[in-house]
């Protein structure tokens, strides 16, 4: 069965709920990836003879001055190891800005590692929480003569892989794409035959490079080809793809995704997986089984299904509450999953209400009421609880909640239910503003 993976684009689809964008099956598509620091994707491009920039990762300032004097001459580059864009106008917690800089002799590398190692990197794309810096790639400083775009992915509407190429390269591909449209290139594989030499050699040609280099950089095409098929890649981006001043074709940045779904065949790329780029919950619920995206609001959503967890979170925003999270524990939603599940929301402080959404149809409503009712009661949880339990034994199920004594309130109109949920969060941040105690009653 296919993952539904924590990515940047989904966990971006989904955090549009808090801006008030209702959810759609149309918004978000499955997306499964894995991404990778910038010296992994160098070294595996190397593998593959496609050329980079000389250079060597460093965990720390002593290492950072090693890989330095190692290479040739003293024009280098210092990149944070941060999965993110914008780092070179990123700023470090230390108040240290730049996550790339320009070094010019070892000692700087070390000084500037020093700076960078251990340290948070805010970007455009990480939010004010940053990510960690925990390694830094120094490379030779190449000076390139043309610099191109070009991409690998895979095209939903076509079915198949895609090139994607630009001669504007260097630059934010989203806005060469809105400004001069005209300057990309897009060339759809027959995955059947491949890149073949005349379709890698026509966009060499049509990008700009030099007569003397088409031949390699009709290799280099291939040789991504070839890392994309045999790696299981979703996206292989390369942005410069550089004619240096020395005639040489080197992709001078490398960004490389790949499908979640091959990990059993890929297991050396996924050993590469660094967790500490990604949210500590969000991680969690993976090894759990459990699809976890964390939101801004303060109801959290436990939910099995993502279509019912998206019209979930949509009509809970449509009757002016926010939800917390977007959590999907599967068919089963067995008293395991849920404790976990339970776990995953309460650990975020600003949890008012609890909307727990479950058609039972693969497990019985009865089983999941009596599961919820153990969790709720082994937790000794405070908050309040609305639980819609649609399916199998579903009358039974209600009679158990309601029965239970705890705080948890059985509504089978989803409407009713989200009403209920957004009334709720309101009366406990009421409450928790004004150091309160609350109780509850559905006349409430």
């Amino acid at each position: 069965m296919y993952k539904l993976a924590c990515s940047r684009p989904l966990a971006s689809a989904l955090r549009a709920v808090a801006a008030g964008t209702p959810l759609r099956r149309s918004v978000i598509q499955q997306s499964r990836t894995l991404a990778i620091h910038e010296y992994r994707s160098a070294n595996l491009l190397k593998e593959y003879g496609i050329g980079v920039p000389a250079g060597d990762v460093a965990a720390n300032a002593t290492e950072a001055e090693k890989v330095a004097k190692s290479i040739s001459g003293d024009d280098m580059v210092i990149k944070a190891q941060v999965l993110a864009g914008g780092r070179g106008k990123g700023t470090f917690d230390n108040g240290f800005k730049g996550g790339v800089r320009v070094v010019y002799s070892a000692r700087e590398a070390s000084i500037l590692a020093d700076q960078m190692i251990g340290h948070k990197l805010i970007t455009k794309q990480t939010g004010a929480a940053g990510r960690l810096c925990n390694a830094v790639y120094i490379v030779e400083r190449k000076f390139a003569r043309r610099e191109f775009y070009l991409a690998i992915l895979m095209d939903r509407a076509s079915q198949g892989p895609v090139i994607v190429a630009s001669s504007q390269g260097g630059m934010d591909i989203e806005t060469v794409a809105k400004e001069q449209p005209e300057a990309i290139i897009t060339t759809h594989i027959d995955i059947h035959k491949g890149v073949t030499d005349e379709i890698a050699r026509n966009i060499a040609t049509e990008l700009g490079f030099s007569e003397q280099c088409i031949e390699d950089a009709k290799d280099t095409i291939q040789k991504l080809y070839k890392v994309f098929n045999e790696r299981d890649a979703t996206q292989i981006e390369i942005n410069p793809l550089s004619e240096t001043t020395d005639h040489q074709v080197l992709a001078m940045d490398a960004k490389l995704n790949f499908d979640d779904n091959a990990e059993f065949r890929q297991k050396e790329v996924f050993n590469w997986r660094d967790v500490t780029q990604e949210d500590a919950d969000e991680v969690k619920a993976g090894e759990s089984g459990l699809n976890f995206i964390k939101l801004d609001g303060d109801i959290g959503c436990l939910v099995n299904g993502a279509g019912l967890a998206m019209a979930t979170m949509d009509i809970i925003k449509l009757n002016g509450g926010a939800p917390a999270n977007f959590l999907d524990v599967g068919g089963g939603a067995t008293p395991e999953a849920i404790k976990q599940a339970f776990d995953l929301i309460t650990s975020d402080p600003k949890v008012t209400a609890i909307f727990v959404n479950i058609f039972g149809g693969i497990v019985r409503c009865d089983a999941i009421a009596k599961g919820l009712i153990s969790v709720v009661e082994s937790m000794n949880l405070r908050i309040p609880i609305i639980a819609r339990l649609q399916g199998t034994n579903m009358e039974v199920a209600h009679k158990l909640i309601n029965d239970s004594g705890l705080k948890i309130f059985s509504i089978d109109d989803l409407q009713a239910a989200a009403e209920k949920s957004v009334q709720f969060s309101k009366v406990v941040k009421m409450a928790r503003d004004i150091d309160v105690g609350v109780e509850f009653n559905l006349g409430i």
